[in-house]
């Protein structure tokens, strides 16, 4: 497989890539049909094949059309999006985002959920993440 593209990503590019995540696979239409604040269908098949150039999608052709799909596994695109995340708001300190999400109003954690983190934290402690 291919490096993972490092290209920055635009809001309405993510927008398209979380489609692409969620369904495997989607022609422009069904990309189309699933965004917010729908921007037109050519603006929607334009992003595509940016998307394409930039290496994120790659697209097969059925029964005359082009199908999309996502050329990067989700777990590996996930990691690149955390690394970015980390280094633009957190000065690449995994500590001051973990801090920050258990900080979050509302976004309290259940007492298991706490449980399941603390015994990460061990594993990790010991090198076994």
């Amino acid at each position: 497989m291919s490096a993972m593209p490092e290209q920055t990503l635009s809001r309405r590019e993510r927008q398209m890539m979380d489609i692409l995540y969620r369904r495997g696979r989607a022609t422009a239409a069904e990309i189309h049909g699933e965004l917010p604040d729908r921007p037109s269908y050519s603006a929607v098949r334009a992003k595509l094949r940016v998307l394409e150039e930039k290496g994120h999608v790659r697209h097969e052709e059925q029964a005359l059309r082009y199908v999309y799909l996502p050329t990067v596994p989700r777990d590996r695109a996930r990691q690149s999006a955390l690394r970015h995340l980390l280094a633009t708001f957190f000065d690449n300190s995994s500590e001051q985002a973990i801090t920050a999400l258990l900080n979050l109003k509302g976004g309290g954690l259940a007492p298991d959920k706490l449980d399941r983190l603390s015994a990460l934290i061990e594993k990790a402690k010991r090198g076994g993440i």
